[in-house]
């Protein structure tokens, strides 16, 4: 019996018009929609519709819209489609896979990510950190070559992504020396990022006291369904360690090449990327050739990943 997983995506994945189709053609999209904007007292839904693209991208924004729209997908999905033994989400879409599994509300997680978003672009001026995206350079090289650059600062990894990609975050400075220590290893390319603040790195420090007071004031169940975590990339069932592991997850790494090695070892032959883009899907097929991907995001995603799974 193959075994499916739920994935949900970060920040970066998203456009103006995200879930609107689902929107207009399903209640149970509409509700998680209706829900956020009524937990934010805000339209969130028109700036995931309509824009501008420049709101959308501010940090603030962008969590609370790609959540949005993932649980949108989800909750039209899981009405038709298997039910997943494990869920994962990348960053911002760990409190998606969160939700998704029952350990917290959707009007909760809408408020938290909407918090942690606004505290993240505050930790840091806007011009003091930098992330940038290091590609064709294994993993550990690109960590030694952080750890050569840093001279006080702060530059590690922020995202283990692939094999082949990496993210890097910290100082600007920094960021750029790792960068140039980067290439002279070998790596193909280093390409900066267009971010609002260095995510998933030490200067993200200053967030974790304000974030656990807005978690603090969250109610948890069990998750219904394991999380496999960033922070510890295992599944996680335990209610008590949820908070601890969404505070770690702000200034540790994304260790995602790892959370997809732990889905396959525990038998998962099919990953499903609920919302906006199919980033996760690339992903996963450079760590394992042994995971089938697909992705739903509108309509007609829903409509071609339902028919695939019939079919077979």
């Amino acid at each position: 019996m193959s075994k499916v997983a739920f994935v949900f995506p970060g920040q970066g994945s998203q456009v103006v018009g995200m879930g609107k189709d689902l929107y207009e053609a399903f209640p149970e999209a509409r509700a998680v929609f209706d829900a956020v904007d009524d937990a934010l007292g805000e339209k969130l839904s028109t700036t995931c519709f309509e824009g501008p693209e420049e709101a959308l991208k501010l940090t603030a924004n962008t969590q609370p819209a790609i959540l949005t729209v993932s649980l949108a997908v989800h909750a039209v999905f899981s009405k038709r489609g298997p039910a997943p033994a494990f869920v994962a989400g990348h960053s911002l879409g760990e409190y998606s896979a969160l939700v998704a599994a029952g350990a917290m509300g959707l009007a909760d997680a809408a408020r938290a990510v909407r918090a942690r978003g606004t505290f993240m672009q505050e930790a840091v001026p806007a011009g003091v950190g930098a992330m940038a995206a290091v590609l064709g350079l294994a993993p550990d090289k690109v960590k030694a070559a952080c750890d050569a650059a840093a001279q006080g600062q702060v530059v590690s990894p922020a995202n283990y992504n692939s094999p082949e990609q990496t993210v890097i975050a910290g100082d600007a400075a920094a960021v750029e020396r790792a960068g140039v220590l980067c290439k002279d290893a070998g790596a193909k390319k280093v390409m900066p990022l267009p971010v609002s603040a260095p995510f998933h790195c030490a200067l993200m420090d200053p967030v974790k006291p304000r974030l656990a007071e807005v978690l603090g004031r969250v109610s948890l169940s069990a998750p219904r369904v394991p999380v496999v975590t960033n922070v510890e990339a295992r599944p996680n069932s335990d209610v008590a360690r949820v908070v601890p592991l969404l505070l770690e997850q702000v200034s540790a790494p994304v260790r995602w090449i790892e959370c997809v090695e732990a889905l396959h070892a525990e038998g998962v032959t099919r990953v499903i990327e609920l919302g906006p883009g199919k980033v996760l899907c690339g992903l996963v097929k450079r760590i394992t050739k042994d995971i089938e991907t697909f992705n739903v995001e509108n309509t007609a995603t829903l409509d071609k990943v339902l028919a695939a799974l019939g079919a077979a």
